[in-house]
């Protein structure tokens, strides 16, 4: 008794002669699990309800025919294998059955060696598409698998990249209280600008890291000047100027803020060429440096400051347009236009929000950092 992945492989016989079938039947039935049916309607309603490995059929019977059927066995069972039977001993009807999707071909009156061979070749062709079949499965689950490991082991890491920069525009925000808060909002409003603009995900990781990074020069500038209270000097705002090229340097080599460092470098270039540092004109000016500076001056004229309080969203809007062509790529202040105004406020709504959950939890951090050292000091004097 032939065993097949672990059981009696099932055939299927079609023919609408009974001598055929009972010939076919008794020499197959002793190795397989046999199924014999008159017309080809009837071995499709058998494949509907159950699975059969080998499907061995009469080209020529009454109402469809054993060719017409092959695509139709295919389409309900694709791994089923299909030799075909026929009196009728012409080459174009062995290619027809071939072409219609049959493994091989058999002439009546047939050699009962050479039908036992074909069925043994038939069912190992089966078996091998079977284990294709799987194998390819189990290749696509684990490329699935992997992927998923890969996609999170990513995004913990930008995860790690995006607290690392929160932590180092934070520290910057310490020596210019001025603009406290204002790198997070100012992330926020550029990210809704650059899907707004159309952006991709890897154009938005760039903005966001730009826009978070933007003002990270000023690491290079002294307090002297970041933090002087009075109009600054013309030497002075030459330092202070400096600023987005110290940054360009800083982010220089790290590829995964290549993106970011041009926002640093230009967004303080203007539309009409007469910003800094480099004077750069138009679509010369990097897209994502152009969406921040309008976010940016959204932000500035609507924050309050030291020594003034923050303007309306009308004013802010009134500004944007007024210089629109001359700092402000035209196209973005339309865009900007597009979002509603409940947007923006729901936007820095948000920003305050998280702004205050993690300085709240920072704090707690802090708390229990100074209940352990206290827990551990008693525990070394006693």
């Amino acid at each position: 008794m032939s065993k097949f992945l672990g059981r009696r492989a099932r055939v299927l016989i079609a023919d609408d002669e009974p001598e055929i079938r009972s010939v076919l039947a008794d020499l197959l039935g002793p190795a397989y699990d046999c199924t014999t049916v008159g017309s080809a309607e009837d071995a499709l309603s058998h494949l509907r309800e159950g699975e059969f490995d080998l499907v061995i059929s009469d080209i020529m019977m009454g109402g469809m025919s054993g060719l017409e059927m092959i695509p139709r066995v295919l389409e309900l069972s694709p791994d089923t294998v299909v030799i075909m039977i026929s009196g009728v001993q012409t080459v174009e009807s062995a290619i027809s059955a071939l072409r219609a999707g049959a493994f091989d071909y058999v002439m009546k009156p047939f050699d009962l060696y050479h039908v036992e061979a074909a069925v043994s070749r038939a069912l190992e062709h089966h078996t091998l598409r079977v284990e294709k079949r799987r194998y390819e499965n189990y290749l696509e689950e684990m490329v699935g698998q992997r992927t998923a490991q890969l996609d999170g082991a990513l995004h913990s890491l930008g995860d790690a990249y995006r607290t690392t920069l929160e932590a180092l525009t934070a520290a910057l925000e310490t020596r210019d209280l001025e603009t406290h808060g204002h790198s997070e909002r100012v992330v926020n409003f550029s990210l809704r600008l650059g899907k707004e603009m159309g952006l991709d995900a890897e154009q938005l990781t760039s903005l966001e890291f730009g826009s978070l990074l933007h003002d990270i020069g000023k690491i290079g500038v002294p307090d002297a000047i970041l933090r002087k209270p009075a109009a600054l000097t013309d030497d002075e705002w030459v330092r202070m100027r400096e600023h987005p090229l110290h940054g360009q340097k800083i982010l220089r080599g790290i590829e995964f803020l290549e993106g970011a460092s041009r926002v640093v470098a230009q967004h303080h270039e203007k539309w009409d060429g007469s910003g800094y540092p480099l004077g750069l004109k138009g679509e010369e000016i990097d897209l994502n440096a152009r969406i921040f500076a309008i976010a940016d001056a959204f932000d500035a004229i609507t924050s309050d400051r030291v020594y003034r309080k923050g303007r309306s969203y009308e004013e802010a809007v009134a500004e944007l347009e007024a210089f629109g062509g001359r700092q402000f790529d035209p196209k973005i202040v339309e865009a900007f236009r597009r979002i509603p105004r409940g947007e923006w406020d729901e936007i820095r709504r948000r920003s305050v929000e998280a702004r205050e959950l993690k300085a709240a939890s920072r704090r707690h951090g802090q708390a229990a950092g100074h209940v352990l050292v206290e827990s551990g000091a008693s525990a070394h004097v006693n």
